[in-house]
């Protein structure tokens, strides 16, 4: 088995309304976050589903995703919820998931953590 709690990396993904990806990406680079993604969805949950004209509407839905280092997780999750106003409800929802394996963000990497790299790609 996996042991995750040993995972430098956290990837936050925040499900909010469209139009509030901007305050969540907002607080989040406040809190220690880089940036992040914004994908598009549509909400298909009980709660989601508004009607116009007899015709059941799917309300749209933005997706952010933010890599993080996982000592920065509580920090960054607060600030979200606070700026996305994730305690209302249906305002969205914001999860964490470990990361186990992350590339191309050399930038970010403590030299040390760039020296393992470069040994593991070569043998």
């Amino acid at each position: 088995m996996i042991d995750y709690t040993n995972t430098s990396y956290s990837l936050i993904v925040t499900i909010v309304n469209r139009g509030y990806a901007n305050s969540v990406i907002d607080a989040a680079r406040e809190a220690g976050a880089r940036g992040g993604t914004v994908l598009y969805a549509r909400g298909t949950g009980i709660h989601e589903t508004d009607k116009f004209m007899n015709i059941a509407i799917q309300p749209e839905k933005e997706m952010v995703l933010t890599l993080v280092r996982r000592s920065a997780v509580k920090e960054i999750t607060r600030a979200i919820l606070v700026a996305a106003g994730l305690r209302t409800k249906g305002r969205g929802i914001s999860f964490t998931l470990p990361v186990t394996e992350a590339v191309g963000m050399v930038t970010d990497f403590e030299p040390d953590d760039a020296e393992t790299l470069d040994e593991r790609d070569q043998s």
